[in-house]
């Protein structure tokens, strides 16, 4: 038989001490006086943002928003005048002028020279006569007689050469060599060796009304496109604007007319009206954003 004695020295647990019992009490009535001084500092807290915003508001203590305090005025953010725009001297620039009004004596000599530098010799400034009008309105700038691009080793012919402004030859040569020749190559393996052109210079009003704005032809900012020729036998490959003869031109002409949409600020061809049934007119016509683009 097991006597008490043996179970009461066998048993592994041990009897708590009455100091350790104590000292645990202690020790969680410390932490409950800790965490009620937490909460009472934090609605103190909550309580000063409220009489805060009571004061600044104007407002009775009911329905406050608890907002925070307004910041501080040397610590708030200095509000600087911009530089203004307008010249110091208001005399020193014309009435009514902008810096794009301002003539620049070389600016056609050195867009010719640099047509000239690109493609070739066949470029050349036009006759002063030739691009002259009885109305003051149809003022060719920097007019230049274009009768071939050389674009490599194959020169592009424009028939007839047609009178521009160099700004409208440049954005032309670099229709033709960035967009119309690499899409001949890829529809037809063929090289673009000349254009059917017309409609360059002309002192008239849009589609050829007798009353309403002058056309872009006027300043020889406008180009008209009746064809393109494509080497190969005798005579070239002839792909018509008007009348493509395949699926194979269709799409040709397609892709050039997609491409002169991004080229230019005004593409008109066959299918918008009966005054572009034959060609395809391309103008750099200004428009109050350069990105503006009229295409039909």
């Amino acid at each position: 038989m097991i006597d008490s004695w043996s179970l009461e020295h066998c048993s592994s647990e041990k009897p708590v001490p009455t100091f350790s019992r104590n000292a645990l009490w202690l020790r969680s009535l410390g932490r409950f006086a800790l965490a009620i001084a937490a909460v009472a500092i934090w609605a103190g807290g909550i309580h000063g943002v409220e009489v805060h915003s009571a004061e600044s508001n104007g407002q009775s203590g009911a329905g406050i928003r608890t907002l925070p305090p307004p910041r501080p005025v040397d610590l708030r953010p200095q509000q600087q005048s911009l530089p203004s725009s307008e010249p110091a001297d208001p005399s020193a620039r014309p009435v009514g002028a902008s810096p794009a009004d301002l003539p620049n004596p070389e600016s056609g000599a050195a867009c010719l020279a640099g047509l000239r530098a690109l493609y070739g010799t066949r470029v050349r400034a036009a006759n002063a006569d030739t691009a002259k009008s009885e109305d003051a309105a149809c003022r060719v700038e920097s007019p230049v007689l274009v009768e071939a691009l050389e674009m490599g080793a194959v020169p592009v012919v424009f028939e007839p050469p047609v009178t521009l402004s160099c700004e409208m030859a440049t954005k032309a040569a670099e229709f033709l060599l960035i967009s119309v020749q690499p899409l001949a190559k890829g529809y037809f393996g063929r090289d673009l060796v000349g254009l059917r052109a017309g409609g360059g210079q002309e002192c008239r009003r849009r589609n050829r009304a007798a009353t309403g704005p002058l056309s872009e032809h006027a300043t020889g900012r406008a180009l008209d496109i009746f064809g393109f020729v494509l080497a190969g036998e005798a005579g070239g490959l002839k792909v018509s604007v008007e009348r493509p003869e395949d699926t194979v031109q269709h799409r040709f002409l397609l892709a050039v007319r997609q491409a002169a949409c991004g080229a230019f600020t005004t593409s008109i061809g066959p299918g918008a009206d009966a005054a572009h049934a034959d060609h395809l007119h391309l103008d750099i016509q200004a428009r109050r954003s350069p990105s503006t683009r009229f295409c039909q």
